[in-house]
């Protein structure tokens, strides 16, 4: 049974300058240029791959609600 929750964050007033560090970034780009060239990843390359990738998903889920909220 799917479940939901409400969180309330108080955002700051730049928070359409939030951005996904360049460094962290760099580091997801190396990761899927090696995926690609080498066709495979060791286990925690690909624990990392996850983990960035849920980060940009986050990130970019946070600046879409922030907006619509804004309209609101």
């Amino acid at each position: 049974m799917k479940r939901s929750i409400l969180v309330r964050l108080d955002l700051p007033g730049d928070w359409k300058s939030l951005k996904f560090p360049k460094a962290l970034d760099r580091r997801l780009h190396e990761l899927l240029t090696k995926q690609n060239a080498e066709g495979k990843l060791t286990a925690t390359e690909r624990r990392e791959v996850v983990a960035l990738a849920g980060l940009v998903d986050m990130l970019s889920l946070l600046k879409a609600r922030a907006a619509q909220a804004g309209k609101q």
